[in-house]
């Protein structure tokens, strides 16, 4: 399997991070640590103002690269900092 990349909870958090800019983020490598699951809470000021759908594509925009390699991702949250306070 020449080229197979293998993802780590750090690539995401980075790529997530430089892309979105979160105020909250949490990634879960529920793969057993082959990096081919992932659980994601992420709370960003650039969801201000979109559907979940809009905020899911932009978590997944951010993931591009990785998502060739990762088979299963789950967003448990998305949320704008607002949204996030009460649930603290």
């Amino acid at each position: 399997m020449e080229g197979e990349m293998r993802v780590t909870k750090e690539d995401v958090e980075s790529s997530l991070t430089s892309a979105l800019k979160p105020s909250h983020l949490e990634v879960i490598d529920t793969s057993g640590g082959c990096g081919a699951s992932f659980e994601i809470e992420i709370v960003s000021d650039q969801f201000e103002g979109k559907r979940l759908l809009e905020r899911h594509r932009l978590v997944n925009g951010a993931l591009a690269e990785q998502m060739k390699h990762i088979h299963a991702l789950s967003i448990k949250k998305a949320l704008t900092p607002s949204q996030w306070k009460p649930q603290q």
